[in-house]
């Protein structure tokens, strides 16, 4: 393909083409590209990759479009928005919706693209990752269904990050992304947007708002939801207070930070701690919950309980249509990513309906969803969600776990003893079974020695034969997990290296990239308990027998030097 002309700039628009050379290291992956912000702020490095963007998307198409643009507030969002707006200017677009401020969670830039029905848009955003001028910045393309880019596209794009010359800068001013309204240039428009207005709208079709009301005004129910400083603060209000009537008091860490107050913005057991001290207190709210970075992850607590991610979206799944209006015809089917606990599966045998065991990666879910095969979706990492928008969805899952509650509790009179998170956990073991589950990572490892613990795991488990032992467990079988998307017929091999067992229980090893530097080593435990008098026990001792082979096995210790992880979940 040509480098791009002038001619292909919005009419009216002046284009100042500047010179550029490729940068090396721009691979993008489904979560777009991330690396330290430092390295995004430098030269043209973010310009390098924009441009390889607008190059590997079909021309016909470009020209003329619309996309949506926004972010999760951390450093360095507001000066990549401008970069951004002018690329797009010089290469064709015709209108960008921008989030007032630069603000979009990620699930409302997916609701966003949809409602708009934009051409695609841009997610600013390292997800779960630290923030600020030493810390993480990354950067993202979601296609028109609101589902990030396939690799069909990332692929292209990092061949033209290879071999870009030229940026195509539209030669314009700022764009004042602090007030809602239209400015325009020539025939570029720019489109200033409330960031909550088209997902509040998308929210209110999805849930029944008046039954949460009742349940958040209630005087005997109490909440607590933690925006960790991050761009879930933007919204807690407009929803949860404006919109539901909860109390102001409700939302805390609400005020979206470039830095994310130095803060991990995580939600999880480890870097949430400030909600946990809260929900594990002598007075604990009723329900607790909070967000990571952009909010597309979630973390639910109840008073004095935590609720597993893989338990969270299995409860969900099985509540689903008696208690959330969007599913009230029943669920198409559900996924999960692999190394999730299997209580989901459980729900969609009793429903009947189709469960997916797919990669890790939320671009799967969004096949199937495309497809009209999955209505609710999940991975162990705290991401759930549904078919409404194709990312995962932390307000959506808060507000799935509020439905429920709010439906247990319809006839409840005030002062009467509420069903809680835990009763509606421990009734949901009763009836399906309990997954205990726990994940161990191991964050900031030198990547050499972890490539050869896979590799050793991966010649382990090609040579492990159904009936080897293990301790007190028998072997089902062990492989290096490959998906066949049903939807697409593509392949995706040497996902994550498994050892299941004939009772069900297994052990997961794999490495994640979704961090700037260095490995992160995944372990992932499972063990099925039927059993109603054994489901209460800790799950750290429920799994430690299985732990300690899993680690046996891996030889992790000798190949990384570690003796704990850095976070248990």
């Amino acid at each position: 393909m040509s480098t791009i002309t002038r001619a292909q700039a919005v009419a009216g628009v002046a284009v100042k083409p500047i010179p550029t050379t490729p940068i090396e290291g721009q691979k993008t992956g489904t979560s777009g590209l991330r690396k330290k912000a430092k390295e995004f702020s430098s030269g043209n490095y973010l310009a390098n990759w924009v441009q390889s963007l607008f190059m590997a998307l079909p021309q016909e198409e470009l020209q003329g479009s619309e996309m949506v643009l926004g972010g999760d507030g951390r450093w360095f969002n507001k000066e990549a928005s401008q970069i951004i707006l002018k690329l797009a200017a010089g290469n064709g677009v015709k209108k960008m919706y921008v989030g007032q401020n630069g603000y979009l969670c990620t699930p409302a830039a997916s609701a966003v693209i949809r409602a708009r029905k934009a051409y695609g848009g841009f997610i600013m955003s390292a997800s779960h990752n630290p923030g600020g001028p030493e810390e993480d910045w990354g950067i993202k393309f979601n296609s028109s269904a609101g589902e990030p880019a396939p690799e069909k596209i990332t692929d292209k794009i990092y061949g033209f990050t290879q071999s870009v010359s030229e940026l195509q800068m539209a030669d314009i001013p700022d764009v004042d992304l602090s007030k809602v309204g239209v400015t325009k240039f020539g025939d570029f428009e720019v489109e200033v947007v409330s960031p909550t207005e088209d997902y509040m709208k998308l929210l209110k079709e999805v849930f029944d708002f008046d039954l949460i009301s009742k349940l958040l005004k209630r005087k005997d129910f109490s909440m607590q939801f933690d925006a960790m400083h991050a761009i879930t603060g933007a919204y807690a209000k407009p929803i949860l207070v404006d919109a539901l009537g909860a109390p102001a008091s409700s939302c805390v860490n609400d005020t979206p930070m470039e830095d994310f107050n130095k803060g991990h913005p995580d939600p999880n057991l480890t870097y949430a701690e400030e909600l946990v001290k809260v929900m594990f207190s002598e007075n604990a709210p009723d329900f607790g919950a909070a967000s990571d970075g952009d909010g597309d992850r979630n973390m639910i607590l109840g008073n004095n309980f935590f609720v597993t991610p893989s338990d969270s979206v299995a409860i969900i799944a099985a509540n689903a249509q008696e208690c959330i209006p969007y599913f009230k015809s029943g669920l198409k089917g559900v996924a999960r990513s692999m190394p999730t606990a299997a209580a989901l599966d459980r729900v969609a045998q009793k429903l009947n309906v189709e469960c997916f065991e797919t990669p890790t990666g939320w671009k799967y879910f969004g096949n199937l969803m495309d497809a009209e095969k999955c209505s609710v979706c999940g991975e162990e990492s705290f991401g759930t969600g549904s078919d409404h928008i194709r990312e995962k969805d932390g307000p959506w899952a808060v507000l799935a776990w509020l439905s429920i509650l709010a439906k247990r509790n319809e006839n409840v009179p005030e002062g009467g003893k509420l069903v809680g998170v835990k009763e509606i956990t421990e009734a949901h073991w009763k009836t399906y079974g309990r997954n205990f589950f726990s994940r161990y990572d191991y964050e900031g490892c030198e990547s050499d020695p972890c490539n050869k613990m896979v590799e050793s795991l991966r010649e382990k488990a090609s040579k492990a034969k159904k009936g080897d032992k293990y301790g007190a467990y028998e072997l089902d079988y062990a492989d290096d997990f490959e998906y066949t998307d049903p939807i697409d017929g593509s392949v995706a091999s040497k996902q994550g290296v498994r050892f299941v067992f004939t009772d069900g229980s297994r052990f997961i090893f794999r490495l994640s990239g979704t961090g700037s530097s260095g490995a992160t080593v995944r372990m992932y435990i499972e063990q099925y308990e039927a059993d109603e008098a054994k489901q209460g026990i800790d799950a750290q001792v429920a799994l430690k027998p299985l732990i300690d082979i899993a680690l046996e096995v891996s030889e992790l210790k000798k190949f990384t030097g570690r003796e704990s992880p850095t976070v248990i979940t």
